[in-house]
């Protein structure tokens, strides 16, 4: 544990992934940890300055409890294909080193919706992460939902529907199902903000500390928007007007379905075509909507919807 009342070190596991990098720099703006980047021995992956490269290998346990003695928090964000057994091989080395808070591989849709995880079947993995954790008794969790990422999943035209290179948009049902985004760097924002909270309450103000989240999943967002938002979006980012734009319609039940045979008919590629269920009029999409984020808690901005667009256009465009 970390000698004061705050997290002082930080590791990442994932640090030069789309996510980890985003968390990375906001951590080192932020100026008030150290942090380690656990990255294995043969990766390639540029890290900025100022960060502390352990290599492991996630196959040996004791590289990994190696790196992470010490250490006050675990940041884990890793690939969707990363073996379940690889995330609990490192969850169970934090716990063996005396790691007392993790951040899981959440950043994603809210998982502690049942009807979404049951639907959203790997998103089970996420949900045994954390009991893991909590049987293992060694550490604590705070897992992090963000919804999908608005920009990269935006720049997908069989995730979100818009495809920009093609001036083309698929609106799932009416196309007006609110759904939670956030933008990678809100995500990175809100990491940076969360681990510098206090550990344990100060004065009367017992929400702004980490214990109050323990073994708990927070929310973050961006935006709460439709696909109509979205579109709307594009139209400005691109100086064109709807007629410019070939739509079309379809429903979102029949689309996860479609998506969902074909994965387990081995087409992985088939993936974003899943992300249709959080447009499903059950709300599950839309946490914003039942839940309180942690936005104002963390001081997390407002940001501009366009801008995030124009982002997710220039990914899509190459």
């Amino acid at each position: 544990m970390a000698s004061s009342n705050y997290i002082s070190k930080v590791a990442i596991v994932g640090a030069g992934g789309n996510s980890g990098r985003f968390m990375t720099d906001a951590l080192l703006k932020n100026g008030k940890h150290t942090i380690t980047a656990l990255t294995r021995s043969d990766s390639s992956a540029k890290l900025p300055e100022g960060v502390i490269v352990k290599a492991v290998d996630y196959e040996k346990f004791q590289t990994l409890v190696d790196a992470l003695r010490g250490q006050d928090a675990l940041v884990i964000t890793l690939s969707g294909h990363t073996p379940k057994e690889t995330e609990l091989q490192i969850i169970n080395a934090a716990g063996e080193a005396g790691v007392p808070w993790i951040l899981p591989n959440e950043w994603g849709p809210d998982t502690a919706n049942e009807a979404l995880v049951n639907d959203l079947f790997f998103f089970k993995n996420k949900v045994a992460t954390r009991q893991a954790i909590t049987d293992l008794g060694k550490s604590s969790y705070i897992a992090v939902c963000t919804g999908f990422w608005y920009e990269q999943s935006l720049a997908m035209p069989a995730g979100l529907g818009i495809d920009f290179a093609n001036r083309a948009a698929v609106l799932y049902d009416d196309g007006e199902t609110v759904v939670s985004t956030s933008t990678l760097a809100q995500l990175g924002r809100a990491v940076a903000a969360l681990l510098s909270l206090p550990v344990k309450a100060q004065g009367s103000d017992a929400q702004t500390c980490l214990e109050t989240y323990r073994d708990q999943v927070v929310y973050i967002d961006s935006f709460n928007v439709s696909q109509k938002d979205m579109l709307e979006s594009a139209l400005r980012v691109t100086g064109t007007k709807q007629e410019d734009w070939t739509i079309s319609r379809e429903s979102s039940h029949e689309r996860f379905s479609t998506g969902m045979k074909e994965i387990k008919e081995g087409k992985h590629s088939s993936f974003p075509k899943i992300m249709s269920r959080v447009f499903f009029a059950d709300g599950g999409g839309n946490f914003a909507s039942g839940k309180a984020t942690m936005n104002a808690l963390l001081g997390l901005p407002e940001e501009s919807l366009d801008e995030a667009t124009k982002l997710a256009m220039e990914k899509a465009m190459g």
